[in-house]
């Protein structure tokens, strides 16, 4: 009976042995495969995602009864759907070099406010209108190679450090034009229109380009569980090139290719935070969400009238944000 108790005990001792290696081994083989596949390629759809661009100049360099700022034009309250397709290739132990593509589906919400300011009783507004936002949207691409910094212990995520490239690039159209605020005599020589109110046409173009030629960044993942992961992923780059074109289709005094360039010099930052869950071996649902952000600390803004003799003047603000919910999907090969 000892005997027979001794030997029951040890078959028991076996079995659960070898379930925990079992387990663990399938924790390893889980974790090794999300950690190291060959190829990720990724699809995600940007929801719910709010858009803004604002910038103002000042030109009372020019003319003492012009305000500073001059003028400031915010694009706000632009929501639109983005499709984001990228793709990731590991070689060697630890090196990646990963590509990401987005561009918007629907772009047909928001308002421009366009301000107009004096300097003549007081820095004070003369001229305010709104306009709808109408366009083509927005796209943007990045670049970037890395290695992997550092795993957790337990095959439970990872710490990778990167560098690349990122564009972006956003087209507005502002249809019609309603004055909100008018004060004739602002400005002597320059007037407003009181309870204008115009529909069905296109009043500005506005096309802003964001080069980013080298940012740093870190993507972390954790693993909870088998099936789930949180992750983390952030940029930053002290170096991001704007240049914008702003076409005033209404305005007779101005050029059309374009009325008025800004060109400058700022930083940008990316971030996101997401929740991934294995759906198999090879397939896992994507979620989170993520910010982008450029703004200048140095720029020119220049007017391009009709016959020449155009004016440079300092950019004092451009700044243009985007941020929303993500979901998605990838695959690992």
């Amino acid at each position: 009976m000892k005997s027979l108790r001794h030997q029951r005990a040890w078959i028991s001792s076996v079995v659960v042995l070898v379930l925990a290696a079992s387990a663990e081994s399938s924790w390893g083989q889980g974790a090794e495969s999300h950690a190291k596949p060959r190829v990720e390629l990724s699809v995600r759809s940007w929801l719910f995602t709010a858009g803004e661009t604002r910038w103002s100049h000042d030109a009372s360099g020019l003319d003492p009864r012009l305000g500073d700022p001059t003028s400031k034009l915010v694009y706000k309250d632009n929501d639109t759907q983005i499709i984001e397709l990228g793709g990731r290739v590991n070689f060697g132990r630890r090196g990646f070099l990963r590509a990401e593509g987005g561009f918007s589906v629907s772009f047909d919400r928001g308002l421009l406010v366009d301000d107009d300011f004096t300097a003549v009783t007081g820095q004070q507004i003369f001229s305010r209108t709104h306009s709808d936002i109408t366009g083509s949207g927005t796209q943007y691409g990045s670049l970037d190679l890395g290695f992997r910094a550092a795993e957790f212990s337990g095959s439970r995520g990872y710490v990778d450090i990167f560098a690349g490239f990122q564009y972006w690039r956003t087209r507005y159209e502002a249809t019609g034009v309603r004055q909100a605020i008018c004060n004739p005599s602002g400005i002597p020589g320059l007037s407003c229109t009181p309870n204008l109110n115009l529909s069905g046409v296109i009043a500005i173009t506005n096309t802003t380009h964001w080069i980013t030629p080298i940012r740093i960044g870190v993507d972390t993942e954790y693993r909870v569980t088998r099936r789930v992961s949180l992750d983390l992923k952030a940029s930053v780059s002290p170096i991001s090139v704007l240049y914008n074109e702003d076409v005033h289709h209404l305005r007779s005094d101005l050029q059309q290719d374009p009325s008025f360039s800004m060109w400058g010099v700022g930083v940008s930052a990316n971030a996101g935070a997401g929740v991934k869950f294995s759906l198999s071996g090879n397939l896992a649902l994507t979620g989170g969400y993520r910010v982008m952000w450029n703004r200048t600390y140095q720029g020119e803004w220049e007017n391009h009238p009709i016959g020449g003799g155009s004016d440079k003047v300092s950019l004092t603000e451009f700044q243009t944000i985007r941020h929303g919910v993500l979901i998605g999907l990838t695959g690992s090969f």
